[in-house]
């Protein structure tokens, strides 16, 4: 059975709300992506900053963070439905289920730094900013809910299984509503990492070029509002798998991406020609676009409109699978009523060693009947990969 995706708050390099976000990212804005300086020592990258002012905790915590903040700016443009879910369910039968990569150690990593140039912490850091759990309990905490309240963090898969999760707590009668979805705020431990590993460009990302170079790093929130209630737009189901090939690089002949895409297709019931459009994993460097074309090509020889849109957003690692199944939603909205989806920006020089993909055109479209169906691909460090299919509710 699908669970529905009553209500959604995001923000992201393309702006802050949904209106914002699905403007920009219809029309293939990539204004939020800016080269900075100061992440990484000598050297300026490419980034996906939440533009804007965030909104100040409500509330003393030991965990304050950005993160902190770029959840509750999500969960706020939401907070009528999330108020009115609780009043009609009851606080111990709605969950908190998030995905994140980062938690609040950008700003812990600061207090240890601050301890080994002068010997002593700050009186600003707390052990609970880099805890996992932390965004999820912070959440409940200020929402006053008495359900299951966790985080998940595998990565850059991250925010996709929270969904997945979020979903079979439905099915398994464990919970009513479950606020489920990603966050993650840049940081420099996390660009350094990436840095060091040669996997970051200094330009905007070009997935699938064969001039692809290496990925941009992003930060934004997405939060759905998932419940059993009947919406426009719903999640039909996910499929998993860990090929576990390498700590850092993916199977090269995308053989875990497959099987996931597979076991998500098998979930909601579906075959391969019924899905409309395919958000790519499409992280710009170069063994992850490799895996992905093999693997996508394998499952649609006849080929689907796919995209990748971290050109627009950089990868924002443990909220990017949440934040692009949010894409796919803002896709299928009654707003949308030209059926646009989001292009694929790239330098149009194609890798002659990739099978080639379809990817979309600014005069692509999403056919407009009922019954459309959208996959989305998210694939992590240690061979994590997971694929999620939403669409018009039955």
């Amino acid at each position: 059975m699908p669970s529905y995706l009553n209500a959604l708050g995001l923000l992201c390099a393309l702006g802050q709300g949904r209106q914002a976000v699905a403007s920009a990212l219809l029309a293939g804005d990539t204004r939020g992506m800016r080269s900075e300086d100061g992440w990484v020592d000598d050297r300026s990258l490419t980034v996906g900053a939440v533009p804007g002012e965030l909104p100040a905790l409500p509330f003393a915590t030991p965990a304050a963070s950005r993160n902190l903040q770029l959840l509750l700016a999500a969960a706020q443009q939401i907070e009528p439905q999330i108020r009115s879910a609780i009043t009609r369910y009851g606080a111990h039968r709605i969950g908190v289920l998030l995905g994140t990569s980062t938690s609040g150690i950008d700003e812990a990593s600061q207090g240890i730094a601050t301890f080994v140039r002068q010997g002593e912490l700050p009186a600003s850091y707390h052990y609970a900013q880099q805890e996992m759990a932390a965004p999820a309990i912070f959440l409940a905490d200020w929402l006053g809910l008495a359900g299951p309240a966790y985080c998940q963090s595998t990565a850059c898969t991250s925010s996709a299984r929270a969904l997945l999760s979020a979903h079979r707590l439905l099915e398994q009668g464990v919970c009513d509503a479950v606020l489920c979805g990603g966050v993650d705020s840049l940081c420099r431990l996390t660009l350094n990492g990436f840095s060091a590993l040669e996997a970051v460009t200094a330009e905007r990302c070009n997935p699938f070029s064969a001039n692809r170079n290496g990925i941009n790093i992003g930060e934004g929130a997405a939060l759905f509002l998932m419940t059993r209630e009947e919406a426009p737009i719903a999640l039909f189901g996910g499929g998993a798998s860990s090929d576990a090939h390498h700590i850092s690089a993916p199977h090269p002949e995308g053989r875990g991406a497959l099987l996931a895409m597979r076991k998500a297709l098998a979930s909601a019931g579906v075959e391969a020609g019924q899905i409309d459009y395919l958000n790519l994993h499409g992280t710009a460097t170069r063994h992850n676009d490799a895996m992905e074309s093999l693997a996508v090509h394998a499952l649609f020889p006849n080929g689907v409109a796919c995209s990748s849109s971290k050109p627009m957003t950089g990868h924002t690692l443990g909220a990017a699978g949440a934040l692009e199944a949010a894409f796919c939603w803002l896709t299928l909205s009654e707003d949308n009523a030209e059926g646009r989806l989001p292009p694929h920006l790239w330098d149009g020089q194609a890798d002659p060693e990739l099978p080639a993909l379809d990817l979309v055109r600014p005069d692509t479209r999403l056919r407009r009947s009922s019954g459309r169906r959208l996959m989305s691909n998210s694939f992590a460090f240690g061979g994590s990969n997971l694929s999620l299919i939403i669409g018009d509710a039955p």
